[in-house]
């Protein structure tokens, strides 16, 4: 469970560093329109998503193992 919990806080911190950098004073067509904002809860749907899958994946498969012994 730690290195998932780690694993998210290091993709946390990437995604903080890629949004800190900024264009200069140029707006992107998504950022002025607002559209950014949905792509930004699309792919933190799709991680959040992935994340907790994997999480599942590893618990039946602990429960299968633990049923083997």
């Amino acid at each position: 469970m730690r290195k998932y919990f780690l694993l998210f806080i290091s993709f946390l911190f990437s995604a903080v560093q890629l949004m800190a950098q900024t264009a200069g004073d140029e707006t992107t067509a998504m950022e002025s329109h607002g559209k950014i904002y949905v792509v930004l809860a699309v792919c933190l749907t799709i991680l959040v998503g992935l994340i907790l899958y994997m999480i599942r994946i590893d618990r039946k498969v602990s429960e299968i193992e633990k049923k083997n012994d």
